[in-house]
């Protein structure tokens, strides 16, 4: 990552936005073509190879992206379901093969049947009604889930109005930030995301730095299959997470707040759209809010599809509209993010839960869950549960509640759940009376509590299999910054592939050194993480695995 090169991309300021315009370039046919590109490059005082870089390592930027009309969603809770080869099939009936694209993960893992058309998802028992979507009738995207609080609703609570949902936030600007800082602090709440950093301290690493250019980035880029529980908060909750960035905003004094959204939920940006102009319209953003001399403004920027963005650094080159390459770290991004001006990166749940902690106080959200996971856990269930959907327990409810009460047991058999996306452990259903919702229960079982989603392994999905598609998973949206997950997650597919479809046997002392590479030697949790569900499967489905390795 080039310092110079930041401040060249950042010296335009938001509104006029590299990234953004890549995106605007490629609606009409899918990629930009070179020679817009080339303009762009000259207006931005960039060479052509950085734009173009920029725009084939994102799936619907680049050239091969040209022409598609559909995308098949790909993830690995419609993976495990088995509906996306019907998917497919029903698709050619009204699409060339080259028209039709892949997504992974559409945030309909409680229906499956996911694919996406004309900026709108579909799922469930829309496939069967294909006619009447290419024949543009409307609202044949909705879906429905069960959302439910077993404890107390926070998260989930009803919207009330803007001006009473608000009045915390105007409550607080009426005290010193440093005050409001200490209530973040003392609730203790720690990022939703995937390593549980604590909110509080983020904050203040970027308060205490001097300059007079601050970014609060929502990380929006939910990619974890089996996980909608950031889609849930943008579309039906925008408020929360826009309340959150305000008070962020505040307290580290930042007057500007991103919100990057996934390609993959294009309902959402709308809404959250709306939700701003709603802000506005109310005076709740802009120039010295309330008379308090604190500015703070929005700015939405729609991703364009790569897993990777969903890791901070990786996603603030992405803004800056260079490639999404993980970055070292130090300096951190509270010191030096985007544009090299000091940025906290938070995701959709962390951030709303704010308002409760400024509501309420921040001893009141630590009153609730255990000793050192605070707070309550939106839990996201697939198609395979009886009752899937998104439930709202509090921290260190047990598992088994959440599987068995909550979501009505399984519908068909199942062996393990893979919990926390494709990094987070593989929990087989033996375990799931041990664990607990808590990043410490997870941490000491083996496994990663991450985003909590949930995706059902059935009975008679090789695990084999399994394996070899996480792996395909991490090689297709490794970054490539860090040759320990570029190679490695590849030569996992590899030798997982040929096991699966030759006589070949997988040495084991190799494949122990290519697991241990990957989670020693790679520069950020992508390559890193991906050993721990294999591991996992090894450890607890030797004997269906050992045919494969001698």
């Amino acid at each position: 990552m080039s310092d110079n090169l930041s401040e060249l991309l950042g010296r335009k300021g938001l509104d006029e936005n590299l990234f953004d315009k890549m995106g605007i370039l490629a609606k009409p046919s899918g990629a930009p073509n070179e020679e817009e590109l080339a303009l762009l490059a000259d207006e931005f005082l960039v060479g052509k190879a950085n734009v173009y870089g920029t725009t084939t390592f994102y799936d619907f930027l680049k050239p091969e992206n040209q022409g598609k009309k559909v995308y098949v969603c790909n993830g690995t809770a419609c993976l495990c379901a088995g509906t996306q080869d019907n998917v497919n099939e029903s698709l050619k009936s009204h699409f060339k093969e080259e028209e039709i694209g892949h997504m992974t993960c559409l945030g309909r893992c409680h229906e499956n049947s996911a694919f996406f058309y004309q900026g709108k998802n579909y799922s469930g028992d829309a496939i069967d009604k294909l006619g009447d979507i290419v024949g543009d009738e409307e609202n044949l995207n909705q879906d429905t889930y069960q959302v439910a609080a077993s404890g107390k609703a926070i998260l989930t609570a009803p919207f009330t109005t803007v001006s009473d949902y608000y009045q915390p936030f105007l409550d607080a600007l009426k005290k010193d930030s440093a005050q409001v800082l200490e209530e973040i602090k003392t609730s203790n709440v720690r990022g939703r995301g995937g390593a549980g950093f604590p909110m509080g301290l983020k904050l203040e690493f970027c308060r205490n730095v001097e300059n007079p250019t601050k970014f609060i980035i929502c990380n929006a880029d939910e990619g974890d299959p089996g996980a909608y529980s950031d889609r849930y908060l943008l579309e039906e909750r925008p408020h929360s997470v826009l309340f959150g960035m305000l008070i962020s905003g505040y307290v580290t004094h930042a007057s500007y707040g991103i919100l990057y959204i996934r390609a993959e939920y294009p309902e959402a940006v709308q809404i959250v759209q709306d939700a701003v102009n709603e802000l506005r319209d109310q005076g709740l953003i802009g120039k010295n809010i309330n008379g308090s001399g604190f500015d703070f403004d929005f700015k939405i920027i729609q991703a364009q599809g790569s897993y990777i963005c969903g890791e901070e650094t990786a996603l603030i080159s992405s803004i800056e509209g260079q490639r999404p390459e993980v970055r070292v770290r130090p300096p951190y991004p509270a010191q030096k993010g985007l544009f090299n001006k000091p940025t906290v990166v938070n995701n959709v749940e962390t951030l709303a839960a704010v308002h409760y902690i400024m509501k309420n106080g921040g001893a009141a959200w630590k009153a609730i869950g255990t000793e050192r996971s605070s707070g309550t856990k939106l839990v996201c269930l697939d198609s395979f549960f009886n009752r899937p959907g998104m439930y709202e327990v509090e921290m260190g409810t047990p598992l088994s509640t959440v599987v068995n009460d909550l979501g009505g047991g399984f519908k068909s058999p199942v062996k393990a759940l893979q919990i926390g996306g494709p990094l987070g452990g593989l929990v087989p259903v033996s375990k799931i009376g041990d664990l607990t919702v808590d990043f410490e229960s997870f941490a000491n079982g083996g496994f990663l509590l991450g985003h909590a989603s949930v995706v059902s392994v059935p009975e008679d999905f090789p695990m084999m299999k399994f394996i070899e598609h996480l792996f395909d998973f991490a090689a297709y949206e490794s970054c490539g910054k860090c040759f320990p997950c570029r190679l490695g997650t590849k030569r996992g597919q590899e030798l997982s592939t040929k096991a699966l479809t030759s006589d070949y046997k997988i040495d084991r002392k190799l494949f122990n050194d290519l697991l241990t590479t990957l989670e020693q030697g790679s520069l950020c949790a992508h390559g890193g993480g991906i050993p721990l569900p294999i591991k996992n499967a090894l450890h607890y489905f030797e004997d269906e695995l050992k045919a494969y390795f001698n």
